[in-house]
């Protein structure tokens, strides 16, 4: 099992011809993916990386059936393309763009939740991975592998460094998803929580955390009153000087909410493990699973 995509999942990947697009498109075929095709205005009829480009992503979907979309597209015109999958009733986009106006997200979360047809995960995020079966998304494929562990983070970096210290320990991944460092993503941590509660596979999770926000306290309330699996957390961030600004988009602080060391109490109080060191992650993983 995993979770929200699997070997099966079409992708279309929007910009796909773009510099960026492109080479994360070859990396997600060469991994298994099941890339579909892509989609750049102008150059539908064409193929590239020997997928079709399309137009639009109406005539992506028709074309190739495509039940999930990655947006490589650029921060000005990210919004649009987020709406045109939606309109396209594609169920699951990954938005990989960062810098998007928070006006434009703002607008974007918004519609999507309240319309519900369409899950959004990030922006400004690595992706998601089911290890050996799908990779949507900018991380390093040959970190992961498969297994019984699943991970959600709001850092590409630190899911990479968490990741690999799983691997070497022989703990493998259902799936990883990376929820992105943005103040308003498309989808949350309670989200991804809930969903690896309801995995049949996924025996243990990882949930990766930074300064800012509140999302890790809600998360953990959720792991405190429903989650029967084991968690551990790793907050970053700890060391950051009070009061100074960080230059992460999502690192605001307020008041007494949003600190490295709220997150970590929240989650300690709702029966999680907290490491303190990435390396730390795979030893009291295997201290719950006993």
């Amino acid at each position: 099992m995993s979770v929200l995509v699997d070997k099966s999942t079409k992708v279309i990947v929007c910009g796909m011809t773009g510099r960026e697009g492109a080479f994360h498109t070859e990396q997600m075929i060469q991994y298994g993916t099941n890339v579909v095709g892509g989609v750049t205005p102008g150059k539908g009829g064409q193929e590239f990386l020997g997928k079709p480009v399309f137009n639009t992503v109406h005539d992506a979907v028709a074309a190739t059936g495509a039940d999930a979309a990655l947006i490589f597209v650029p921060p000005p015109f990210a919004a649009d393309s987020v709406l045109e999958c939606e309109d396209a009733c594609v169920p699951f986009v990954t938005l990989i763009t960062e810098g998007i106006p928070i006006s434009d997200m703002t607008k974007v979360v918004n519609r999507l939740r309240a319309n519900g047809t369409t899950r959004l995960l990030g922006g400004n995020c690595a992706g998601i991975i089911t290890p050996g079966e799908c990779k949507m998304g900018i991380m390093p494929g040959h970190i992961f592998s498969a297994g019984n562990i699943g991970v959600v983070s709001r850092s590409g970096t630190l899911t990479y460094e968490i990741v690999w210290e799983l691997t070497r320990n022989g703990l493998g991944q259902t799936t990883c998803v990376g929820i992105g460092g943005d103040p308003l993503p498309g989808t949350r941590f309670i989200e991804v929580m809930e969903m690896f509660q309801n995995d049949p596979k996924t025996t243990a999770v990882v949930l990766i955390g930074e300064i800012g926000g509140s999302d890790e306290e809600t998360a953990a309330e959720y792991v405190g009153k429903h989650m029967t699996k084991p968690v551990v957390g790793f907050i970053s961030g700890r060391t950051a000087p009070p009061g100074k600004r960080m230059g992460h988009a999502g690192a605001i602080v307020s008041g007494n909410m949003g600190t490295a060391q709220s997150k970590v109490d929240a989650l300690e109080k709702a029966g999680a493990l907290v490491a303190e060191r990435t390396s730390d992650v795979p030893a009291l993983l295997k201290q719950l699973l006993k």
